[in-house]
């Protein structure tokens, strides 16, 4: 009866210890580098020219179809500009300034209205976010791109009168051409904003008025904090840089200004 027993609890830790072995069995095995080899590959006239597996010559000659069938279409003449565009600041204005805020007040008013049946009073972007000039000459595709590197989309944020006259303050206190397009101000020796109009006509402080920006604008981006106080935020799902595109398709011959929507004593 002893030995009985002696044989069953050797049977059991018999049991446990092939349990555990097979649980180790079936574990995941850890592969380690165990050789590593390499070849010599002699350059001479005839290999340089030949890609091999892995080289850069092998991936340029990869993607050189893809980079030509690119530059063909980045290369492609959209339109022609007369002069050179660019943020060379005049009474708080820029010529491409004026130009990117009018095309795209303008090109965000038709999908607007299109999707909600209302319009954008004005338009403000960020001088910071031109990244490139207009150059004399043929306007291409590629053109759009350096002006506009980025892959922000158009915004319309509601604002009352009084975010509006914030937006005003901003603009003065930060001395830069940002874009504007919409709305008109005399700025007086002392910084302060007069005679502003809203598509030619007075300002009113409880008036909601839509405002088109970008998405980066939009979020606080440039301080510019007072579109967080906006409401009824509406993103159009339109590129900038895709307005700029349609614009250039759309303008046989491109033209930029300045004029009386800022004037500084």
């Amino acid at each position: 009866m002893v030995n009985l027993k002696k044989y069953i609890r050797v049977l059991k830790l018999f049991v446990i210890f092939l349990t555990f072995f097979g649980i180790l069995s079936c574990g995941n095995k850890i592969g380690a580098l165990t050789k590593i080899e390499g070849k010599q590959i002699a350059i001479t006239p005839e290999t340089a020219l030949m890609p091999q597996e892995g080289s850069s010559s092998a991936i340029e000659a990869y993607i050189k179809p893809y980079r030509e069938h690119i530059n063909k279409d980045l290369d492609s003449v959209l339109s022609y500009c007369p002069v050179t565009l660019d943020k060379k600041v005049t009474n708080l204005q820029s010529t491409l300034g004026n130009l990117m805020a009018d095309v795209v007040l303008k090109a965000g008013n038709a999908v607007f209205w299109k999707k909600e049946q209302k319009e954008i009073a004005l338009c403000l972007l960020n001088s910071g976010g031109i990244r490139a000039i207009l150059p004399k000459g043929n306007v291409t595709a590629r053109n759009a791109f350096e002006i506009m590197p980025f892959e922000n989309n158009l915004v319309v944020i509601a604002l009352t009168g009084d975010q509006i006259l914030d937006l005003i303050a901003y603009f003065i206190a930060t001395k830069k051409a940002h874009p504007l397009s919409g709305l008109t101000f005399r700025i007086t020796k002392d910084n302060l904003a007069e005679t502003i109009l809203i598509q030619g006509k007075p300002l009113y402080k409880e008036q909601l008025y839509y405002v088109a920006t970008n998405d980066y604008l939009a979020n606080g981006g440039d301080n510019m904090t007072f579109f967080a106080k906006g409401s009824k935020p509406y993103d159009l799902n339109y590129k900038l840089r895709n307005i700029w595109l349609d614009y250039f398709k759309q303008t046989d011959t491109i033209t930029g200004y300045i004029d009386q929507r800022i004037s500084v004593e």
